[in-house]
């Protein structure tokens, strides 16, 4: 569920725009949170933003986050997309920001 409520973590991720989950027990695609919060956060329609394999591979995005693959390891991905820094984690969590100028030049 999306939110701009970003008080519940405070290390490094004070900057999140944008915080949406996902239930990585329950089969949701995180690729798809990925489009839906980015699509929320530009006030764009899904259909009308980049598609997101221009920035990821969705499928290799989805198989990373596949609760029944990856066991008890809990892992972290970051990319641009849409002029925003996007982080997934393996809690189910995306959280989208600005986009540095380091990741945006790379």
């Amino acid at each position: 569920m999306p939110s701009t409520d970003d008080s519940e973590r405070s290390s490094d991720s004070d900057d999140a725009k944008f915080v949406a989950t996902f239930d990585p027990n329950g089969g949701d695609k995180p690729s798809e949170t990925v489009v839906d919060a980015v699509s929320s956060v530009t006030d764009e329609d899904p259909l009308e933003i980049t598609p997101l394999y221009e920035a990821i591979d969705p499928d290799a995005l989805d198989a990373l986050f596949d609760d029944s693959r990856s066991g008890d390891e809990n892992h972290e991905l970051w990319f641009t997309y849409e002029g925003f820094d996007v982080g997934v984690r393996s809690d189910g969590e995306v959280r989208i920001r600005t986009a540095t100028d380091a990741a945006s030049s790379a």
